[in-house]
């Protein structure tokens, strides 16, 4: 059964028509990959998800309600949370107000949820390192991880994650992808727009790929993961013997 649900979505920023009738079903529970070429539309569907820029045509649908005309803050409040590229922290604040903040349910850092917190500690120990730190003071994948541990600080049923693996060293890449791998043992369904084809398909459920504003191919990971071909055809990917990495 599906989450969220994109029919014949069509986005539009000033003069430029970027997204061209996207259909989109993301399922319930599961994480499911975004994928494309640069400039294919994939963080303009997931901004226009969250309202940050409104469709201009066609439908979307979170737990059969329509959500296309809400305010970002309204989509917010259904439980749904968005990771942007940029990672969107507050750099003047320390590490612990930005989780603070992300925890809408508690009004101090005694509120939060302590054992969801330790999990996180656990997940991202620079976290827990850097706890009264500013957190413009971070590495860049230590603030990737900040940006994902905002969204995970409560329970989310959808959770909207734009390159997570960007810039990111080797070792903070393996991070994340456990992080992700214990978040998906929750009840939370995760759409993931990524570049890194081995982080992909270390990860994800279902897959999506974008190409000019629209969804040309959509399948299971482990059959893209299989398809050199197909992959080929779909992303550019050129892929070295046993690496799993474009070249």
């Amino acid at each position: 059964m599906n989450l969220l649900t994109l029919t014949d979505v069509h986005t539009h920023i000033g003069a430029y028509h970027i997204l061209h009738g996207v259909d989109l079903d993301i399922p319930r529970g599961g994480l499911t990959m975004l994928l494309g070429r640069n400039g294919a539309g994939k963080s303009t569907t997931l901004r226009t998800i969250m309202g940050l820029w409104q469709a201009s045509q066609g439908s979307i649908t979170f737990d059969g309600q329509p959500i296309t005309a809400l305010a970002t803050p309204d989509i917010a409040r259904l439980g749904i949370a968005y990771v942007p590229e940029n990672m969107g922290i507050f750099a003047d604040l320390s590490v612990r107000d930005n989780l603070l903040l992300a925890a809408r349910t508690a009004r101090t850092v005694e509120a939060i949820d302590r054992p969801r917190l330790d999990w996180i500690f656990d997940l991202f120990p620079a976290i827990k390192t850097f706890w009264l730190h500013p957190a413009g003071k971070l590495s860049g994948g230590q603030k990737q991880m900040l940006a994902v541990a905002r969204a995970m600080i409560e329970p989310r049923r959808l959770i909207l994650i734009d390159e997570p693996s960007k810039g990111l060293a080797p070792a903070m890449v393996a991070n994340m992808i456990t992080a992700f791998r214990e978040l998906k043992q929750t009840d939370t369904t995760i759409l993931l727009v990524e570049q890194n084809f081995n982080f992909a398909k270390q990860l994800g459920d279902t897959v999506a790929v974008m190409d000019n504003g629209r969804i040309v191919h959509r399948g299971t990971m482990a059959e893209l993961a299989d398809d050199a071909p197909l992959q080929a055809r779909l992303l550019g990917l050129s892929l070295a013997p046993g690496t799993g990495e474009p070249r």
